[in-house]
């Protein structure tokens, strides 16, 4: 499907010759000729978005002359000018997790567009949408030769019916890829095939065009491709569907903060320890909302592995993405991954003629600054509950003891018994190591670490500690390829780091269950579990629910971890255990060199390898190829479906929308703290039998053996929005004392949020959740907004709202308010027991101030000012239809 730009812009329109191929191009410097505005100091990830304004400056594109000039006037007010803007990203990236719900939507809209008498056809993709299956795969089997195969055996075991109905979408739309399940994960596959710095398309007139390689995904790490210079990041999964449907995404010209590297990394540290110190500098920054840009000569010795880290990170240092230029390092790692050489060629005089070549000259103007020097950089882990809690590693042992007083309150030392096992249990100890995630599995660096640090543990006769449970999922098939070319899969598999499978596991809770009798000991001691993975997060609840500590660490100190089995250890000081004759043995030990990696990267990290791994990938192996799917553009939904349902999202639903009405005599869902993320509100991980999406499934005949994980039935509402604030962390501030998803019915005795949801929705009574700073942290999980709407949500209340989230509810038809006037829910003394009512809310502007009426349960009244959290013009139509999809399927039926 050729790309269509806009017809006013044909004063920045040139011509590239490339060897023997020429393309059109929209130039940025023809622009500026153009009497335009300066735009030669811009950064350039904002020079990708002004890009994108020159290709579709045409009125019938939401784009104006004055959206252009904006960027000039950018510049000119020191890197400040916050207009609104339509942006459109060349393509879509979806993992299984939150892409079946988005396939699930699109194949509801169709149902729906035939019931408003359209045709069915008209809901496709229009631009190139990639679903990778990722997120699936469990580790129900760890630590043997065979786990890998059983992995990926129970994985097609549970989620056939989600593979057949992706496979289904893979047929019936256009413009619809799927990478088949023990791939790689989506991101990985992303940095390492399926991006290409600079795209090309034929516009309208059948012209070929080259312009930036732009995405959004439904994953909130698509930053880490920014470390090759492509510009994108996570979204909501409406706001995908609604992208990817032909509507812009609707923004903000950012700030850009610049952040120097200088200076190298020292012998013994890694980029993991790097992007935990960049976390820990831009959450103190405060970059919300922001791109961050990496720039100085640091950059000349930073690896692309080592940038794709950094820029994967961008969601935990709470930034839009990180962004590294076009440099030599890009053409370098473009070339050894196995990108075509005339694409290369035209990546390079594409960034050269059109201003994203970063040099020694390269200084643009930014908003503001901070700066590194690569050379203070040590070893270090980050946790136990926040990827920002930087723990230097000389300080680990101190950290954790400190952690154990003030924050888990438990003794030190309470050992229990182990039945039938020759150790004890107690706080502190390492029950699950993970080698896992996009974040490090990407950076061959941290990865041959790992494995030269196995192969010297073995050699000495180290072995993990048997409590532990160990685990190595690689982001690619590419990994597992260098790993056997440098023989170090068998060192590795030595000490319990054998392959579990391809995917995301232990970093989104798909740790699978630990050793029956470890569990029952952390439970009956009331233990501190801790975990050690080299993933993104590290939120309470998310891991596993018998681990309250978890660690972020880079590969190769996941394997001394392991090594230890407790995080109450001082790695600078303290032995990992003895060797074959009794010798105490340190990390120093055991710790590879700089140069000893680096040689092994040159020898084993090849350009055949990857052209070879990728040859396929969209073929899939025998299991794949084997499932069988319907010939049909609409989807018979089975009745008997406990993965797949249709959403009543589009039922019963008119030709014309509504207004946006006041939200009258509300009660309280739930009062919420601080830095409530996604993963508290969201289902995710597993549930019990006796939780609510528990005995939906009993009553429907699932054994709890089959009862998977929430993220491997977000294609079923009714699962999903049972476990809508379950997670068993969460602290609802109308309960004293409990943990979990609980609140208050409507008779005031305690219950699920779920039920409590499901008696107000009966009486016909709206509801309202209040929250604290930052609600809606971490992952773009789709399910955090749609289930809110679900259970009846009118309105969030919190003091602020981080990005994604705040966009998602929004697309579901929630409106977000934010306190004014330094009210909090603690200064108003909330309990949830009273009656709320916001007016003023028909013909609402964006940003727009409007009363809310509190009622107190002794029925003292207050009035206070909320900010309405709409934040653009497009948000207010969104609303109005009942959300984004509504609106885009209207406006399908009419056209």
């Amino acid at each position: 499907m050729p790309i269509t730009v806009g017809q006013d812009s044909a004063k920045a329109r040139q011509t590239l010759t490339v060897g023997d191929a020429s393309v059109s191009y929209y130039s940025i410097p023809a622009a500026q000729a153009a009497g335009l505005g300066d735009f030669s100091n811009l950064p350039a990830s904002l020079k990708v978005v002004l890009e994108n304004l020159l290709r579709f400056e045409d009125g019938g594109f939401s784009v104006s002359t004055d959206d252009i000039r904006a960027f000039a006037e950018w510049g000119a007010n020191g890197g400040k000018n916050p207009r609104e803007i339509a942006y459109r990203p060349a393509r879509v990236l979806m993992q299984d997790f939150t892409g079946v719900p988005a396939v699930v939507d699109l194949a509801a809209m169709r149902d729906g567009i035939v019931d408003l008498k359209g045709s069915a056809a008209k809901i496709n993709p229009l631009v190139p949408v990639d679903l990778v299956i990722d997120h699936s795969v469990m580790i129900d089997e760890f630590g043997n030769p065979r786990a890998f195969q059983m992995n990926v055996d129970r994985e097609y075991e549970r989620n056939m019916e989600r593979y057949t109905f992706l496979k289904w979408g893979q047929t019936a739309f256009d413009n619809f890829r799927v990478v088949p399940p023990g791939t790689g994960i989506c991101h990985q596959v992303n940095l390492e095939y399926l991006s290409q710095t600079v795209w090309t398309d034929t516009d309208q007139n059948g012209d070929m065009v080259a312009y930036p390689d732009t995405l959004v995904g439904t994953d909130s790490h698509t930053t880490m491709v920014n470390g090759a210079a492509v510009l994108g990041w996570g979204v909501g999964g409406i706001e995908a569907e609604a992208a990817m449907l032909g509507q812009p995404i609707s923004m903000l010209i950012p700030e850009v903060i610049g952040f120097e590297l200088t200076g190298e990394m020292l012998e013994g540290t890694t980029g993991t320890d790097l992007v935990l110190k960049v976390v820990e500098m831009l959450r103190e920054k405060g970059v919300v909302g922001k791109f961050v840009e990496f720039f100085g000569d640091g950059l000349d010795r930073l690896p692309l592995a080592d940038r794709a880290t950094i820029a994967n990170m961008a969601p935990e240092y709470g930034a839009t993405c990180g962004f590294f230029p076009i440099d030599g390092e890009t053409l370098r790692y473009m070339h050894n991954t196995g990108r075509d050489e005339d694409r290369i060629a035209l990546v390079e005089a594409y960034a050269k003629e059109n201003g994203f070549w970063r040099d020694a000259n390269y200084l643009p103007i930014y908003t503001d600054t901070l700066h590194l020097d690569m050379g203070t950089i040590v070893p270090a882990i980050s946790g136990p509950k926040r990827p920002q809690d930087f723990v230097a590693l000389s300080d680990g042992q101190t950290a954790f003891r400190r952690e154990m007083e003030e924050t888990f309150k438990r003794p030190m030392g309470k050992e229990v018994d182990v039945q039938g096992e020759a150790y004890t249990m107690e706080s502190g100890k390492v029950v699950i190591a993970s080698i896992t995630s996009c974040t490090n599995t990407s950076n061959p660096y941290v990865m041959i670490g790992a494995g030269l640090v196995a192969r010297k543990a073995a050699e000495l006769g180290l072995n993990r500690k048997p409590w532990v449970k160990t685990s190595l999922a690689p982001g690619s098939q590419v990994v597992s390829a260098y790993l056997e070319a440098a023989d170090l899969q068998k060192d590795l598999d030595a000490i319990g780091f054998n392959l579990v499978g391809y995917g995301c596991t232990t970093c989104i809770g798909n740790s699978g269950p630990i050793q029956k009798e470890i569990s029952e000991a952390i439970h009956q001691g009331d233990l501190v579990a801790t975990s050690v993975l080299s993933g993104n997060r590290n939120f309470e609840g998310r891991i596993s629910p018998d681990v309250r500590a978890n660690y972020l660490a880079s590969p190769p100190l996941v394997v001394a971890y392991a090594l230890a089995g407790t995080l109450d250890i001082n790695l600078t000081t303290d032995a990992l255990g003895q060797d074959k004759d009794g010798n105490d043995v340190y990390l120093k030990d055991i710790w590879p060199s700089t140069q000893e990696i680096a040689d092994l990267v040159q020898k084993t990290v090849t350009r055949e390898a990857f052209v070879s791994k990728y040859a396929d990938v969209f073929k899939g192996d025998d299991k794949w190829q084997g499932v069988e799917v319907p010939d049909q553009e609409t989807y018979d939904w089975p009745a008997n479906s406990t993965y797949i349902q249709n959403p009543p999202y589009f039922q019963g639903m008119g030709p014309e929308p509504g207004t946006i009405s006041d939200v009258v005599n509300a009660k309280v869902l739930l009062m919420l703290g601080d830095m409530i993320t996604t993963d508290h509100i969201s289902p995710a991980g597993s549930f019990t039998q006796s939780s609510p999406a528990g005995q939906y499934l009993t009553e429907r005949q699932v054994a709890p053996r089959d009862f998977n994980s929430y993220g491997s039935r977000r294609g079923n509402h009714e699962v999903m929005m049972r476990g809508t604030f379950a997670n068993i962390r969460i602290k609802n501030e109308m309960l004293e004392g409990v943990e979990g998803g609980y609140t208050k019915g409507p008779d005031g005795a305690q219950t699920s949020v779920f039920d409590a949801s499901m008696a107000y929705q009966d009486q016909g009574t709206p509801l309202v959740v209040f929250g604290g700073e930052q609600y809606g942290a971490g992952s773009s999980r789709d399910w955090a907004a749609k289930g809110t709407a679900l259970l009846g949500v009118k309105a969030v209340i919190a003091e602020s709202f981080e990005r994604i989230h705040r966009s998602n509810l929004v697309g579901m038809g929630v409106i977000p308010f934010e306190f004014t006037g330094g009210d909090t829910r603690k200064t108003l003394k909330l309990t949830g027991d009273e009656t709320v009512s916001i007016t003023g809310l028909e013909g609402v502007e964006p940003l727009q101030e409007v009363p809310c009426d509190i009622t107190y349960g002794d029925g003292t009244t207050r009035t206070i000012t909320l900010k309405c959290r709409i934040d653009t013009a497009p948000e207010i139509e969104y609303i109005e239809h009942g959300g984004v999809l509504h609106y885009v399927l209207r406006n399908l039926a009419k056209g």
